[in-house]
């Protein structure tokens, strides 16, 4: 049977993509206990976040810290992993359980199941491979964080914002967590002028916090384009 993925990696060892595309909830049983995707979610999303680092440090632009932050958060976002994966099909080729709709898998899962293609890509050829599948498949991503390039970041403007309609800075306020230690997301939401604006999921405080200002420049009809 051919590999799914082998449009973008011709596996030496096929058991790596079984794995990376196995939800936990449709986890494989075998004598080492159950096994899916988690771990390799973990390597992937270091992986990933080294390939965009490097991609956007190697520009002839020389950005400074804030912006190449900025651009990397706009890349390896849950919702750009997620567009990714969609255009890549992975959700036709994930092994998921009964309790998962494959036609609307959320955008948690699918970036999930992003990382852990890279992480077995990674585990089976090596940088090289895993870099050029993501340039490969980040590619509109990629192109959009660079054509937006030195804008602010979304939680500076909207301090800004603040400031100046409201005479005080915003606040974040954590809604909801959810995951374990190695997969874990924060639901935050933000707070200016007496008004708590739409929330936002993010892998790490600071990428919920991100996300929710992000939603609150939106709300506010604020030019807060990703």
């Amino acid at each position: 049977m051919t590999n799914p993925l082998d449009a973008f990696h011709k596996f030496s060892d096929e058991s790596l993509a079984e794995l990376a595309l196995t939800h936990a909830s449709a986890a494989i049983g075998d004598g080492e206990g159950r096994r899916d995707n988690e771990r390799m979610e973990f390597l992937g999303d270091t992986v990933l976040d080294l390939v965009i680092a490097e991609a956007l440090f190697g520009d002839r632009a020389r950005y400074d810290e804030g912006a190449l932050t900025e651009m990397k958060a706009q890349v390896v976002s849950r919702k750009a992993l997620a567009g990714s994966a969609e255009r890549i099909n992975l959700p036709a080729k994930a092994r998921i359980g009964r309790g998962l709709n494959r036609k609307a898998l959320s955008r948690s899962v699918l970036a999930n199941l992003y990382e852990a293609v890279v992480g077995a890509i990674y585990l089976d050829g090596g940088l090289g491979p895993a870099r050029e599948f993501v340039l490969d498949t980040l590619g509109p991503e990629l192109a959009a964080a660079r054509e937006r390039g030195g804008e602010a970041l979304p939680k500076q403007a909207f301090q800004e914002y603040c400031q100046q309609e409201f005479s005080s800075p915003p606040s974040y306020k954590q809604l909801r967590t959810r995951g374990d230690a190695n997969s874990r997301a924060f639901l935050i939401a933000a707070r200016a002028g007496g008004k708590e604006f739409p929330s936002a999921w993010g892998r790490t405080v600071k990428e919920a916090e991100h996300w929710a200002a992000y939603e609150a420049l939106l709300h506010l009809g604020y030019d807060a384009r990703p």
